[in-house]
Parts: structure tokens; sequence; C-alpha cells
């Protein structure tokens, strides 16, 4: 690594050190070659996977729970961090007016807290969807009414789904829902909750459905950023270079098929460094407009959406609150969407066996009056939905911090996937050099170990010279990812032209609004 007048040359400069950028940084590192990562953030790295302390207490933005499919993945979790992953119960409820519902269904529970009216009401309205279904499926709400009802809808899906996409469930494409809910039948719910009640099931998620969450899951015992801060100081200790606080400013294309970017620091001034290849898990929207010479694609990139994401974390004083990991709240009185608790992930993350502490999700769009509000206020508001949903006396919360998670969700609606599509094609026959992964590097709904094997097959393409795999290609399958066991899938996705339109058009389950056509058609 050459370093001189603040300027670096390096095989491979990294934008972003989350997970995608991390592991690329790590497995590049390994293999001998010089690398740079640059990372805005002052503090932390990880990205949405990040851990924030506060006051000595710890936040997971999101919740991450550390399972893949791939043995790949597993094999590298355990080499980065192979001493501090503890197992955890998984445990997670629905709260409806007042009372909480286990998730998967218990038959029983559900029956007592419905009541006998309203239970007899949702099985009505179940079996007239039946007989009289919605003959046009246009939305979400058309798809799951006529799977559920419309009384079921109301009370398990409408509302926390709007809360998370800010939109109508009548303006989300009835596409979304079949792939999202696939496989899930309430005959089917009720017969496992009946199993699951009378304690007939004798293993764990013996006879539920494919979309059932893990019952056991791993997990850092300081949180997911212990994971990032890990391979951190891997890629330092190996003789490279994390740089925080460094802003991508541009990134410029040289005559010999490398790179020459610029960031921007905390005080001001320029950092320079040349590499032969780049990484970049920067949002599409934001490399486009940092890219010289600006891309043709820069106008699809331009419209790119985000959907934004805050945590407030509430310090309460209280033994526990709860149990469950979170709570995913359907109340309309209230606008947070999802409460964690933190110390179900791990007790090590809340230092004082007196004080629970929680965080209550809010999703946003950045600028709009959530995003807008001011810390004090959010921490007001907060507390107050505590006390709207039952969960907590407002006189007990001792203190508050927030969070902002911008870009946490890419958006899906009607023109992302060609927008995508233009840029990928113009940057892979210009830019051979050029590697997009992760999440909003690639404008994908990756989970943390999608996120990470985008970079690994991504190193793989650096070290043979050629795009031997297609990176495109993970998560490629919408069935829900923690169906199945950990570890199963050992092939890696071999490269190939004919992949590409199948990789584009089968995204992982994120809404798209019901196309304009389709509603004229109406």
């Amino acid at each position: 690594m050459k370093q001189g007048n603040s300027e670096l040359d390096v095989d491979v400069v990294i934008v972003g050190a989350g997970p995608a950028g991390l592991t690329a940084g790590y497995l590049l590192t390994k293999a001998g070659k010089s690398v740079a990562v640059i990372e805005k953030d002052d503090t932390y790295v990880g990205g949405i996977s990040r851990t924030v302390e506060h006051e000595g207490y710890r936040f997971d933005i999101g919740g991450h729970r550390f399972f893949s499919k791939s043995k790949a993945v597993v094999d590298l979790w355990n080499e980065i961090l192979p001493d501090d992953f503890i197992s955890r119960p998984r445990m997670s409820r629905i709260y409806y007016e007042g009372k909480f519902y286990s998730y998967p269904l218990r038959a029983f529970e559900a029956l007592r807290n419905l009541g006998i009216w309203r239970s007899t009401v949702c099985m009505a309205s179940f079996a007239k969807a039946q007989i009289f279904p919605r003959k046009q499926i246009k939305s979400f709400e058309d798809w799951t009414v006529n799977q559920f009802g419309e009384k079921l809808f109301s009370i398990f899906f409408k509302t926390y789904t709007e809360k998370v996409w800010g939109m109508p469930c009548d303006e989300m494409s009835a596409d979304w829902a079949a792939q999202r809910i696939k496989g899930l039948s309430l005959w089917g719910a009720v017969t496992d909750g009946l199993k699951r009640s009378l304690g007939l099931n004798k293993r764990p998620n013996d006879g539920m459905q494919a979309k059932t969450l893990l019952e056991e899951f791993r997990y850092p015992r300081l949180g997911p950023g212990m994971m990032w801060e890990a391979a951190r100081d891997k890629v330092r200790e190996g003789g490279n270079q994390v740089l925080m606080g460094h802003a991508l400013r541009q990134l410029a294309a040289d005559s010999k098929g490398g790179w020459r970017l610029s960031a921007t620091l905390a005080d001001g001034s320029e950092r320079v460094i040349r590499a032969r290849h780049a990484i970049s898990s920067a949002p599409m929207r934001e490399l486009a407009a940092r890219l010289a010479p600006v891309p043709a694609s820069v106008l699809d990139a331009s419209g790119l959406k985000y959907r934004d994401f805050l945590t407030v974390a509430l310090k309460v004083k209280s033994k526990d609150l709860f149990p469950d990991n979170w709570i995913y709240i359907h109340d309309s009185k209230v606008q947070v969407g999802r409460i964690q608790n933190f110390r179900s992930w791990s007790p090590e993350m809340v230092p004082d066996s007196d004080v629970a502490c929680v965080g209550l999700e809010y999703f946003c769009f950045e600028g709009d009056g959530l995003w807008a509000s001011s810390d004090d206020d959010l921490v007001a508001l907060a507390t107050k939905e505590m006390e709207i949903l039952g969960l907590c006396d407002p006189a007990d919360v001792i203190g508050g911090s927030v969070v902002r998670q911008e870009k946490a969700y890419p958006v899906y609606d009607e023109d992302y996937a060609e927008r995508v599509k233009v840029m990928r094609e113009e940057l892979e026959a210009k830019h051979p050099t050029l590697h997009l992964v992760g999440r909003n590097g690639m404008h994908r709904y990756n989970n943390q170990d999608h996120a990470m094997m985008t970079a690994m097959l991504t190193v793989e393409n650096i070290m043979a010279g050629e795009r031997i795999y297609d990176t495109w290609c993970v998560n490629e399958d919408a069935e829900y990812h923690e169906a199945g066991n950990e570890g199963d899938e050992i092939e890696l996705p071999r490269y190939s032209a004919e992949d590409r339109a199948a990789a584009l058009s089968s995204m992982r389950d994120v809404p798209e609004p019901v196309a304009p056509e389709k509603k004229d058609a109406a």
C-alpha cells in the first residue's frame, strides 16, 4: 500500500463499512490484497447492522438474527467472531387492542383474546371471502382479503403493513402479497395452532408452514455491531485501512481501467485513493451522482426511492417489561410499528439489571414530520405511546436516545427494476472493475447474509480477473430466507448472461404499487 501527501494507492478501494464492504475488505486482506475501506460515519461500522452505544446501553438497529442457509456465510461468521456468539430463544408476538397474540398462532389463545363474537365474525368474514371473492385482484388488500377475509385482514395485516411501507394496502401490488404470504393458509394456521395449543407438536417447527420463523437463533453477545467491529479490526491487523469519517465525494475512472476516489473528511479536507478495482455499497442513487464521467443512467438512478427508519430507545425502571425479542404493533392509535426488547436479544446489552431498555421503531421518509422531529420530542412521543399501549408507566422512563437510519429499505415502485437494470448494464459494460454489493449498493432488499454473499462472490471475481459469479443471483429466490436449516446451501450460483433478467425480476418480498394502467382498467 503506497501512501504520500494524504494519497493512497491500493488494489481495491471499498465504499461503505457495512456487512458487504467489510466482508469484502476482510477476504481481500486474507488474500493478500491491499485495501482501503471508507466509511462516512465517524464512529460506527456495520451500516444498518451496527450497534449504537449510549451511556453503556447498546441498541440494535432493527434486530439482526444471525442465521443463514449458506454454509459459506456461517463459516465466515464463526471465523471472524469465534468466541462471542450466544444462543437466544426467539419470541415475538402481535399486539392488538391491548392483548398479545403469539406468532405462530395458538388457536385457543387467539380465540380467547378475540372473544367468541369476534372470532365468529372473523370466520364468517373468511367464509364470505371464499364464497364471494373479489374478482379483480389488483392490490395487496384484494389478495389478502380473498385469502383470509376482511376482518382478519384488518386485524393482522393492514395497520402494520401500512406503517412499514408508508402506502395504503389497496395501492400495493397483489403480486407482493402472493409472494410474501405464499404457502400460508388460514386452515393450515388453525390446524397448526390447535396442535401447538394441545402440545401435539413434538419438535420445534414440526408441522408449521415454511413461513414460520426460527425457535432459536445465534447472536453476538454485545449486538451485531460486535461482528463488524471485529471484521474492521482484522482488516487493520492485516495492514489495511478502514477510514472513518470519510464521505465519498467522487469516484472517477482513470485511463487505465482503474479508479481515483476522493473522500471528504469532517474538517473539509480531502483524501485521494487510487485503486485497480472499486467496490461500492453506497446507494445506487448517490453513486451515480458521484461517478466521473457521469453515467448516462444518472437520471434513472436519481429516480430510485428509499424508506427510512428511526429507533427511540427508552430506559425504563423495571426488571423487564416483556419477554419478547420484539412485538409487532397492530394498533392504529399509535405510530410505532415494532418494539424491541434489548435484554431479550442479549442481557449484556443492558448494564443495569433493574432497568429495562426497549427500542420503539418508527418507519418514515427522510425529511417528513417524524424524521425532522427533535430527539426530545421523539422520546416524549415514544413514552406517550408506551403508556397508550399499556406497556409502561411514563413516570418509570428515566432516559432515552434516538437513532436515525436513512435509506433503510429500498422502495420497489413500478419503475425501480428498469432503473436498476439500465444502470447495472451500463456500468458492467463500461466499467468492469467497478463492483456493486449489498442492500443499497444493488437496490435490493437483502438481509445481512445476502449482502455478505454478494461481497464474497465479488472477491472471487476480482481474484479470478473475470466475473465468474453473478452477484445478482444472490437471494433471487423470494421464499422466506429463514426456511430450512442453517448452512444447507453449499453451492454458489455460477455467472451466466441468462440469469440476469430472472435475477432482476425475482427480488425479496417488498411491496410494489398497483400499476396505474391496472387502476384505469378497474
